[in-house]
């Protein structure tokens, strides 16, 4: 996400969002942000073409875009109602998806129990669990193409 999205998002000014940033840049090493290189922000700018005429809508300096740990790192560092209820949202979510992970750990458990104790027995119960440890893992999504599809 760009740096004027996160601000948006955050309720606050992309000047102050920038200006906070680099007050605590020392939280945003290259994994978490980078800024656009000119060449990429002309690029950008051209797929939006959202561009406003008036006076003070251009941007002086480039834009930086921020990784999902850098969106998150962001609210943390922001003081804005919006960015503190976004810090304890997102500190909730990896509460939750830690329970969930903690759950499928205690079910691949037993299920490796279950293997032991019938791996004597039937090849249908073996079955059964290969069947649920397959439906355990997320499916791969297929890799969406971009552009015109052509007759062929």
């Amino acid at each position: 996400m760009l740096d004027s999205d996160l601000a948006e998002l955050y309720a606050v000014s992309t000047k102050r969002f920038n200006e906070q940033v680099r007050r605590n840049i020392e939280r945003f090493p290259s994994d978490f942000m980078f800024q656009l290189t000119k060449e990429e922000y002309d690029s950008l700018r051209s797929q939006i073409a959202t561009l406003k005429q008036e006076r003070g809508q251009h941007r002086k300096y480039l834009p930086y875009a921020f990784t999902e740990h850098g969106a998150i790192m962001a609210a943390t560092i922001l003081n804005s109602p919006k960015a503190i209820e976004m810090s304890v949202f997102v500190v909730r979510a990896f509460v939750k998806l830690r329970e969930i992970l903690s759950t499928n750990k205690e079910l691949i458990h037993k299920l490796n129990e279950l293997d032991k104790k019938y791996e004597k027995h039937d090849k249908d119960i073996k079955i059964i669990i290969e069947t649920i440890r397959q439906l355990m893992s997320p499916p791969e999504k297929p890799e969406r193409k971009i552009g015109f599809k052509t007759g062929k």
